[in-house]
């Protein structure tokens, strides 16, 4: 099962994204795919905060992995310069560790990925308008979109 929002704008990403993170649990994996500019970033920025981190957020295109730490440590990546050799990265300690993971362009280390996890597409629909899919895979996800939709 899938669900969908719509974002008017940049402030409702980041509200929608920060009610997530005050939920999320240790361990989780959300993948970001969606259009380049349609606010993958925009969407980790609120979701750290809502894991209480002060410190500002941004892309890490090309250090692939930042963190940060908050209620628990955000594990952000960018895996869109990924090339060959990425199984030697060792995602699955982040996957499996203390904190959360939020990986932008996840598509492209699918066999890498954890097999539940939190799927969020972003869309454009207008200038500012946004659609946020999310496909929660596995009954923990399931439950987070529950109360996160409700």
């Amino acid at each position: 099962m899938s669900y969908s929002i719509v974002s008017q704008s940049e402030h409702d990403t980041t509200t929608f994204a920060k009610k997530l993170g005050e939920r999320v649990f240790k361990g989780a994996v959300i993948t970001l795919e969606g259009d380049l500019g349609a606010g993958k970033t925009t969407f980790t920025k609120g979701f750290a905060k809502g894991l209480g981190i002060t410190r500002t957020v941004n892309s890490p295109t090309f250090t692939i992995i930042k963190e940060y730490h908050g209620r628990l440590p955000l594990y952000h990546m960018d895996v869109y310069r990924v090339e060959d050799g990425f199984e030697d990265l060792g995602f699955d300690e982040y996957f499996e560790g203390e904190g959360v993971t939020v990986v932008e362009w996840a598509s492209l280390i699918e066999e890498q990925l954890p097999p539940e996890r939190l799927e969020l597409r972003i869309f454009h629909e207008g200038d500012q308008e946004r659609r946020i899919e999310l496909t929660p895979i596995g009954t923990q996800y399931e439950k987070l979109c529950k109360e996160l939709l409700e």
